[in-house]
């Protein structure tokens, strides 16, 4: 990928960012063009397309140039092509034979003596004089604005593009209705000093020149890969079962979203084994209204009279009941079918005994069993010295560091004979 805002190289060459479509600028990815015929060999090299696919202003317009130069450009190459009146610059999107798959889809002919030619590959002259030009767009919209507010015309200027040469610039602008601006176009050819063309785009083209982020969460479409503009209305909202909440179906543009249609053969080609003519039937309880086709459980709703209860009935069974109302016969009930919703309850585990066989009270008692034993050692009673005299017939003291003596671990080392002495 490469675009012009992400540092140039030798030659004027853009290096890119490598981002492959996920660039900050919105340049490498806006009517962007995968060239999958770039790898594959041609037995006749002669007899290559010579005519490629040139972008402009950061992506929003691209046309076909014929290179009749020696040159062979690759994607990403800032050329200098034929103007009005003089160059402009742009990047090559595509060449090779891809380029003519794209002039057989959008109709225009190969021999086509009106495309213009490819002058040279762009030079560090022809850049610096780009960017002085296109530093004036942002002005030039000020002052364009403020001109059409004092003529009181009721339109809304977009965007300005000025070639790159300077000496063109096309005002892009959106209204309701017809616009004569026959006086305001002498004002700017005289403001400007440069030859002034008006171009009416509507409310998707502005989106899609602005971009931004819609509310899956992806960049806009229109300012990405959508071109072709289809008319959208709420006809295709309530094929597909959706609320009509105009903030929720409306997009950046303030119409509603080209996305409506991307899914509406789908749903319309579901909808043809549903059959016709059962908005109502006839039961018992009274007539039960369809308020709802469910085209992946192949169900529809119904509800009846004095009541907010829905009840899904079957293919089948709407069918059955309709032919049973065409003879004048009112059957029982609506005979709905139990849905499932949401998920299935999971049930939770029992206790499991990760211990075995190994008891916690015995494995306390043990404990206990330790700590009463060490407490003994460490102090003895009045009772076992007693005791000591009266069996050894001698000193309990020496009863006591005999019995020191066997508890001792026999892994520690026995105590120094100053730590004997302040023990007695």
């Amino acid at each position: 990928m490469g675009c012009d805002s992400c540092g140039t190289a030798t030659g004027g060459k853009p290096s890119g960012c490598k981002s492959n479509g996920g660039c900050s600028t919105g340049g490498c990815n806006r009517l962007n063009v995968h060239d999958w015929l770039a790898n594959l060999p041609f037995s006749d090299p002669e007899s290559g397309c010579r005519i490629i696919e040139v972008l402009f202003n950061k992506g929003s317009r691209k046309d076909f140039y014929r290179n009749t130069t020696t040159h062979l450009f690759e994607k990403g190459d800032l050329v200098t092509v034929e103007g009005v009146s003089g160059f402009d610059v742009g990047t090559v999107n595509i060449t090779g034979e891809i380029v003519r798959l794209q002039m057989k889809k959008k109709g225009v002919e190969e021999n086509n003596p009106e495309i213009k030619k490819v002058l040279r590959r762009a030079s560090d002259k022809d850049l610096d004089i780009m960017q002085q030009n296109k530093g004036r767009e942002k002005e030039a919209l000020v002052r364009a604005r403020a001109i059409a507010r004092q003529l009181k015309l009721d339109m809304k200027m977009s965007e300005v593009e000025i070639q790159a040469d300077g000496r063109k610039a096309t005002f892009f602008y959106i209204a309701d209705d017809r616009v004569d601006f026959r006086e305001l176009i002498k004002i700017y050819a005289g403001e400007f000093r440069l030859k002034v063309e008006m171009r009416q785009i509507g409310a998707r083209q502005e989106a899609a020149k602005v971009g931004g982020i819609g509310s899956c969460g992806r960049e806009l479409c229109c300012s990405t890969w959508l071109t072709d503009f289809k008319s959208v209305n709420t006809t295709a909202a309530r094929y597909q079962n959706l609320s009509i909440n105009q903030s929720k179906l409306s997009g950046q543009c303030g119409r509603l979203k080209c996305c409506l249609n991307y899914e509406l053969d789908t749903y319309l080609d579901a909808l043809q084994n549903f059959p016709e003519n059962t908005e109502t039937l006839q039961v018992a309880q009274g007539t039960a209204i369809l308020i709802k086709k469910d085209i992946f459980k192949l169900l529809l709703w119904y509800v009846l009279p004095d009541s907010n209860k829905q009840y899904p009935l079957t293919i089948e069974r709407a069918k059955k009941i309709r032919q049973l109302n065409m003879q004048n016969i009112v059957p029982e009930g609506l005979e709905p079918v139990e849905v499932m919703t949401g998920k299935p309850k999971e049930e939770e585990s029992g206790f499991v005994d990760l211990v075995g066989q190994i008891s916690l009270k015995t494995l306390e008692k043990a404990d206990r069993k330790k700590r009463h034993s060490g407490q003994g050692d460490r102090r003895p009673g009045p009772n076992r010295e007693g005791r000591g005299n009266r069996e050894g017939g001698g000193d309990g003291r020496d009863n006591r560091n005999n019995n020191n003596n066997n508890n001792r671990d026999p892994r520690k080392p026995p105590p120094p004979p100053d730590q004997r002495n302040r023990r007695r």
